[in-house]
């Protein structure tokens, strides 16, 4: 094995690290992967980004990235084989998934923690977004177009947590084309080859090469 693969720290469920392992599986390139568990985050990953989120991506001259969106950054600039940067205005949609909706999502997923408001309340707030990404899945195969792009891959994985707080309440949902996107994201290979499950990484565990594959 190459030892100077990247090392990334990563959630299989959190969808930052999801996207960032989307983007790197797309780019074709390898890094070795380091599943945590996020009550027990390990000491080399607080070294490296003491922030304690992930994913981290620690690179073979030990710089760090350790935002999702850089990392998939970084990654499509190596190699971007379906042109998922080469699309228009991605950047204030995922702007408003990473703030405004991820706010709410997170107070309708846990709304025994937020009584100022009903979890209807926050699932109306967040259906704002999801009426916006209707308008265009209406119109487009995709968020940006009639291709898969870097707003489908960021974006997918938190409409999946969105749609699974009450799943029966969002297959009733007016939002067909949303519902068909999701669906196709959820069954494509994209998908697949980053929820594979991995043990969790203990200092001195065997290295698992994770990538190098366009998908």
């Amino acid at each position: 094995m190459n030892h100077d693969l990247p090392v990334l720290y990563s959630f299989r469920r959190c969808p930052y690290a999801m996207r960032a392992r989307m983007a790197i599986v797309h780019a074709g390139i390898q890094v070795v992967l380091r599943e945590i568990e996020l009550r027990s985050k390990p000491a080399q990953m607080l070294e490296a980004s003491p922030k304690g989120t992930v994913p981290v991506l620690v690179l073979g001259d030990g710089s760090v990235i350790d935002e999702s969106l850089d990392i998939m950054r970084w990654a499509l600039q190596q190699n971007d084989p379906g042109k998922w940067l080469q699309v228009n205005d991605f950047e204030v949609l995922i702007q408003w998934n990473d703030s405004r909706f991820k706010d709410n999502l997170d107070r309708y997923k846990y709304a025994d923690r937020y009584p100022e408001h009903p979890a209807e309340f926050y699932r109306q707030q967040g259906e704002l977004f999801l009426t916006e990404l209707e308008s265009r899945l209406i119109l487009t195969q995709y968020l940006c177009g009639d291709c898969f792009s870097i707003a489908d891959a960021a974006i997918a994985p938190f409409i999946r947590q969105f749609a699974a707080v009450d799943e029966t309440w969002f297959q009733a949902s007016p939002y067909s084309a949303l519902k068909r996107w999701l669906a196709a994201f959820l069954t494509g290979p994209l998908f697949d080859a980053v929820m594979k499950k991995y043990a969790v990484w203990k200092p001195g565990s065997s290295s698992i090469v994770f990538g190098g594959d366009t998908v």
